[in-house]
């Protein structure tokens, strides 16, 4: 035998290129079926960097969870099967992974989305509140309140630890009998007669389907889907406000604060130090996410403090610590969640810094994708036809 000769791939059932936000939790909805049926469903899970890092889009100490959605009435099911997927895999982990402090957004009377929820909040008799400005003003005092404006508080929501779930996820797909490729990169996604070969940095992998999740790094493995998605980059930020205790979830739930001119959305202090407030900043979009900004310049960072204090005027307006984060996007802002390659290959792409919440679902929905080929969880509007004509 030649010296020389190639190693034979490893043989899978399905790998999850990506194991990261949605990739985890495709990874853990798989392993769960292989438990539930007592297969031998063979499952791999392949992801560039560690466990949990600082790369992709789901880091940054805490995430809004919503349920009464904003985005468009059928998706709170979805969002209501999340909460008990979140509250599941926190029993299964030990760890709290919901915080339940609900949820408030504040906005000038009438604001669009605030009404989108609340006609969702009502239509599927989900707990919440609705508030005039002085109601505001009383019940959340840490808030600057305009005159005339409003809130909506979502019971049911809260704050998701978005690296202790990865984290979770990928631990409980392990136990449940999924492998794990770290630090190992793919190079390319080639269909074949009966499945998909995958060629990494650590060898070659013929699966039966493959789930890609690679967020930000979508259009490297699909590149025909680089003229649906960009990477889109999103800065988080953290300030100290001058009590701190006002600011802890017994207090202050997850936030959406919007003026005529400006949008935010922050969380609760976990570190019992300091608040995350991310009022929304234009950064440039790229193709490729080595190209993405990776600093903040004081003249932004200024700006965030202005627009912090303007929300809580308690903060000091100096960023304790701040983050960039990408994420890929599609052109209307919907989640890509379709099938390709003879329908050997899943996706999930195009969350535009919207995914997380939805991310045990979505998961799941790629799962059934692989194994039976449809999900109730898929939507027309997820399709890779209805994003090749996002105005239609």
């Amino acid at each position: 035998m030649s010296k020389h000769t190639t190693p034979a791939a490893r043989v899978v059932d399905v790998a999850v290129v990506g194991v990261g936000t949605i990739g985890s939790m495709a990874l853990w909805a798989l392993s769960t079926a292989r438990r539930r049926s007592a297969s031998t469903l063979r499952v791999l899970g392949i992801e560039q960097y560690g466990t949990v890092h600082t790369h992709g889009a789901f880091t940054g100490e805490s995430r809004l969870f919503r349920v009464a959605a904003k985005e468009g009435r059928h998706l709170t099911p979805a969002l209501l099967e999340a909460r008990t997927r979140w509250l599941e895999l926190g029993r299964l982990a030990a760890r709290g992974l919901l915080i339940p402090a609900g949820a408030i957004h504040i906005a000038p009377s009438g604001h669009p989305d605030l009404h989108a929820a609340l006609s969702a909040a009502e239509e599927f008799d989900l707990p919440h509140r609705h508030f005039d400005a002085d109601d505001l003003r009383r019940q959340y005092p840490q808030f600057a309140v305009d005159h005339g404006d409003e809130g909506f508080l979502d019971e049911l929501a809260g704050v998701v630890r978005p690296e202790s779930a990865v984290f979770a996820a990928s631990r409980q797909a392990q136990a449940d009998g999924a492998e794990v490729l770290y630090n190992t990169v793919v190079t390319s996604l080639s269909p074949t007669g009966t499945g998909v070969r995958i060629e990494t940095s650590a060898g070659a992998v013929e699966a039966g389907h493959v789930i890609v999740t690679a967020g930000p790094w979508t259009a490297r493995l699909v590149p025909g889907l680089s003229r649906m998605l960009t990477v889109a980059n999103f800065a988080l930020a953290w300030f100290m406000p001058a009590d701190i205790s006002a600011f802890l979830p017994a207090r202050l739930p997850g936030f959406m604060r919007d003026f005529g001119d400006m949008h935010a959305f922050g969380a609760p202090s976990i570190d019992s130090f300091s608040v995350k407030v991310s009022p929304h900043l234009h950064l440039p979009t790229v193709a490729n996410p080595a190209r993405r900004p990776m600093t903040l310049s004081r003249e932004q960072l200024r700006w965030l403090g202005t627009q912090a204090q303007r929300i809580f005027p308690s903060l000091d307006p100096e960023p304790v610590r701040w983050s960039v984060h990408p994420d890929s996007q599609s052109p209307d802002s919907r989640p890509i969640i379709d099938t390709i390659g003879e329908g050997r290959i899943s996706i999930a792409a195009g969350m535009s810094g919207n995914g997380f919440k939805f991310a045990p679902v979505w998961g799941q929905a790629l799962a059934d994708l692989a194994l039976t080929g449809a999900s109730p969880w898929q939507d027309a509007e997820f399709t890779l036809a209805h994003h090749a004509d996002p105005v239609g």
